[in-house]
């Protein structure tokens, strides 16, 4: 059975830092491409970043210089880190494995940027 679990997520003032972690369980981690999606209160899921399991990192423009995703096949984990968080970057976080077609998804983490 296939498991995400993110953590990390919680309340932080605009300008500060978080790290998210996930933590997979029931697939080849090395194998798959991990990624970090939001969803704002009202808004669609959106893209964060993602890096492949040859450690390519694709980020969402917009983010590209503030977030940073790293993966540890050693410990099944990805990480994103969240630097000078901005109001706007409130969401839930959620965690995405992918290969050949097959995803799967965490149940996620709330993140909120206080002004």
């Amino acid at each position: 059975q296939v498991q995400l679990v993110e953590s990390g997520g919680g309340l932080v003032q605009a300008g500060g830092s978080l790290r998210l972690s996930c933590v997979s369980s029931g697939i080849t981690f090395s194998s798959m491409t991990m990624g970090w999606y939001r969803q704002a209160p009202g808004k669609q899921r959106e893209l964060v970043a993602t890096i492949s399991s040859i450690y390519t990192t694709n980020y969402a423009d917009p983010l590209k210089g503030r977030f940073t995703i790293r993966r540890d096949n050693a410990r099944n984990t990805v990480d994103l880190q969240m630097n000078s968080l901005k109001p706007e970057d409130t969401a839930v976080y959620y965690c995405k494995a992918t290969r050949l077609g097959a995803d799967y998804w965490g149940q996620g983490t709330q993140v909120t940027v206080s002004s």
